[in-house]
């Protein structure tokens, strides 16, 4: 059973998941995916606080979350994206599906993360 102006629950809506060190680090590649529309919206949350195992030691650094939305189909080009711009060895870059989503929330994550400019598709 669907609800009315839900988008059924195979669509191909990602949240991408991206830490990183510092503010700087968020704002710029927020800005790139979201200028390059690999991304719709990009939200940064943080500062947060990290614990992780790296090199045999237990470390704990500030960071800051990126939530990308985005879809399936644009994640290999936004992981490529952020790991082009990301000074970590091995940065989290994960996505989440969206398993449900107000269509029209859909529709525009979809228009806004297909690599297209908004210039580029009214050009005849």
């Amino acid at each position: 059973m669907t609800t009315p102006g839900v988008e059924d629950p195979g669509s191909a809506l990602v949240e991408a998941h991206v830490s990183v060190p510092d503010t700087e680090s968020a704002q710029r590649i927020a800005d790139d995916l979201v200028a390059r529309q690999l991304a719709a919206c990009v939200q940064i949350l943080g500062p947060m606080t990290s614990v992780y195992a790296w090199k045999g030691e237990v470390h704990r650094a500030p960071e800051w979350l990126l939530l990308v939305k985005t879809t399936a189909e644009a994640f290999p080009q936004v992981a490529e994206a952020v790991r082009r711009q990301h000074r970590y060895d091995v940065p989290e870059i994960v996505a989440v599906p969206m398993t449900h989503a107000l269509a029209e929330y859909g529709r525009w994550v979809r228009t806004h993360s297909d690599g297209l400019s908004d210039a580029e598709l009214a050009e005849p």
